[in-house]
């Protein structure tokens, strides 16, 4: 008989633990543990591990925009108008400050009293009202959406706070120092009318502007002159990077940079900078003058043959550089009190009565409608009368119009009527003379030819908030006023008067026109554009609106009445040694609603009189031309003759011989 073998000792206790139902039940919870771990391992691992990448990667990395540097501006010889300068700005990125309120707290705290800020504007009264928030208001009034977007808490930070800050900033969660270019000026107020100024983006036109690119958080835009209409050139393109964080938000690396910045072209101008300061200080001195004392004045110097703009002056003028930092509330309250409006281009958004500059345009005309020929002579015995239509035999009823010299100038043909300016050859010229069976140009021609001439519309200067003034007809008085147009009106109106509205530069452009032969250019204030490189992107060319239709003997004529009335007309203060020079003055009066609230209005023909001139040299082959207005100057003869006699002296160095001969 065959004996079986005993189970082992780990048989019997292998069978203990088994046949035990608590030792079941533990391993089997056991197991399920480990099940559980094991498939949630696997479900973070190759299930979810995807998206909690991406949620690390958003953690620690920010996709930011990198802006542009924007483009310079050049004057016509490449001396520097504006320029980008850095500056420091102190920054906080709020969802990176400490979770604990007290820690956050004293982070902010000493931020403030790094900056010199208010900490918090809490019982805070300034005059009564509540202060403007302090740092920690700033802060708190973050939206969620906004709090991993650096907050600007203060700009233009002085170098060495901002490395205090930036020094400090490695125990200062979610504090930082940033590096912005700002605008500078450098000639300020000399070229501000000109250049324009950069201000934050206006309310109302947010989702616009982000349209196209910018962030109206941070970003400025141009609002007035070269910085306004060239704000697309001179932006450039924005760059993105992609950049790792650590814990505070301080940036370890740029990972990626999915689009490099392209900086903004550069705008070359025509203005000459030195003429521009001549131009300047001579108008200015004129209008400082104790027996003058002149509000408002405008000075203009183109080239005639391309429409080139190579000085502009509008005084008052103001700083733009007062608008790098952010105006304040009494600099922007004192230039609205200002009834002279100094950040207004006069230039061009001035619409004034043109006066006697106005009277080559009728004489181009006349000749060419054959209502005059150059032997046509009218006499000027300083007065004229008009009957009344209604009382012809009464001659208390009838209306008398004067000529600026009462004594009369005699008979003129068209070359000494512009010479001598005389009103009465152009109120007869331009609106006839019953008694001696004379019809004139009459209204409808006299406004056909000044909008042929550019009035009445804006030249195009690529400068915003220019006017188009206005040339009246006798529809449109009868439609304002609801009253005929008469005799007088087309009289007032051929003397440029009355209802004719024109900007300084219209007056200058139209001239460029006679001095040129006939040809009416686009004023241009920008010369080319560059890129960044240097390399021309849009070059130079003078812009025809339109060729007149005039003949070159009529035009002939009134060029040589122009030079007459310098060499022995109304402007001999005009001449130049060795230079012929052609000019017209005027003296405009007109009562606006400046001068009555000033009181230097009168009553009937006893109004302000506003000067000016205009002139172009040399007068065979005009290569400059200037106009000068001086508002309340008096007669242009005696103020404004001078002024632009000054700036071509200079600009043929004249000036210069005499300095040295002396």
């Amino acid at each position: 008989m065959v004996e079986r073998p005993s189970a082992s000792i780990w048989q019997r206790r292998w069978y203990t633990l088994v046949s035990a139902p608590r030792v079941v039940l533990l391993g089997l919870f056991v197991l399920a543990v480990m099940s559980v771990f094991t498939f949630r391992l696997w479900q973070l691992q190759f299930v979810e591990g995807e998206q909690y990448a991406v949620q690390a990667d958003e953690q620690r990395l920010r996709t930011i925009t990198v802006n542009a540097p924007r483009g310079l501006v050049y004057d016509r010889v490449g001396k520097v108008m504006v320029r980008n300068v850095p500056v420091f700005n102190a920054v906080v990125v709020p969802a990176y400050l400490p979770d604990d309120e007290a820690e956050s707290e004293a982070v902010l705290r000493h931020l403030a009293q790094m900056l010199g800020i208010m900490y918090t504007s809490e019982r805070v009264k300034i005059d009564g009202d509540a202060a403007p928030p302090g740092l920690r208001e700033l802060v708190k009034a973050v939206p969620f959406s906004g709090l991993y977007y650096p907050l600007v808490v203060m700009r233009d930070v002085d170098r060495n706070t901002a490395l205090l800050v930036a020094q400090e900033a490695v125990t200062m969660p979610g504090v930082s120092v940033e590096v912005e270019r700002r605008r500078d000026y450098l000639q300020g107020p000399l070229v501000s009318q000109l250049l324009g100024y950069l201000s934050p983006i206006p309310e109302g036109y947010q989702e616009e502007y982000e349209a196209e690119g910018y962030d109206p958080a941070i970003d400025r835009v141009g609002m007035a002159g070269v910085e306004a209409t060239y704000e697309d050139t001179l932006r450039g393109q924005k760059g993105i990077r992609i950049i790792e964080e650590d814990v505070i938000g301080r940036q370890i690396r740029v990972i990626e940079e999915q689009a490099v910045p392209v900086p903004g072209n550069n705008v070359h101008l025509t203005i000459d900078l030195e003429l521009q300061a001549f131009v300047e200080n001579t108008l200015r001195q004129m209008m400082e003058s104790p027996d003058l004392n002149s509000p408002r004045g405008v000075a203009i110097v183109m080239n005639p043959q391309t429409g080139e703009i190579l000085a502009m002056v509008s005084l008052p003028t103001y700083d733009n550089n007062m608008f790098v930092k952010g105006l304040s509330v009494e600099d922007w309250e004192a230039f609205g009190e200002d009834r002279h409006r100094p950040l207004l281009n006069h230039a061009i958004s001035d619409a004034l009565p043109a006066g006697s500059i106005f009277k080559p345009i009728v004489a181009c005309g006349a000749l060419q409608e054959e209502v005059i020929t150059p032997s046509t002579q009218f006499l000027c015995e300083g007065r004229m009368v008009i009957p009344n239509i209604y009382f012809p035999n009464d001659p208390l009823q009838a209306q008398p119009f004067y000529c600026w010299n009462r004594g009369g100038h005699g008979w003129l043909d068209v070359i000494s009527g512009i010479a001598q300016s005389c009103d009465i050859f152009f109120y007869k010229t331009g609106g006839g003379f019953e008694e001696e069976d004379f019809e004139g140009l009459g209204v409808e021609s006299i406004a056909q030819y000044a909008r042929l001439f550019g009035l009445g519309e804006p030249t195009g200067v690529e400068l915003p908030a220019e006017v188009a003034g206005h040339v009246p007809t006798a529809d449109w008085k009868r439609l304002t006023y609801g009253e005929s147009w008469t005799t007088g009106d087309t009289y007032i109106l051929s003397i440029g008067q009355g209802y004719l509205l024109a900007t300084p530069l219209q007056m200058l452009n139209a001239a460029n026109a006679i001095a040129n032969g006939g040809t009416l250019y686009r004023p241009q204030v920008v010369h080319h554009v560059t890129d960044s490189d240097g390399n021309v992107v849009e070059a130079f060319s003078p812009d025809i609106i339109r060729t007149l239709p005039i003949n070159l003997e009529n035009i002939s004529l009134v060029q040589l009445g122009m030079e007459t009335a310098v060499a022995a007309g109304t402007a001999p203060k005009a001449q130049l040694e060795g230079i012929r020079v052609a000019g017209k003055t005027g003296t405009a009066q007109y009562c606006d609603d400046i001068a009555l609230d000033t009181g230097i209005c009168g009553e009937g023909l006893d109004q302000p009189e506003h000067a000016w001139f205009l002139a172009y040299a040399p007068a065979e082959a005009p290569e400059v031309s200037v106009i000068v207005f001086i508002y309340n100057g008096g007669e242009g003869s005696v103020v404004s003759v001078p002024v632009a006699n000054d700036i071509l002296e200079h600009y043929f160095g004249l000036d210069e011989i005499e300095a040295v001969e002396e």
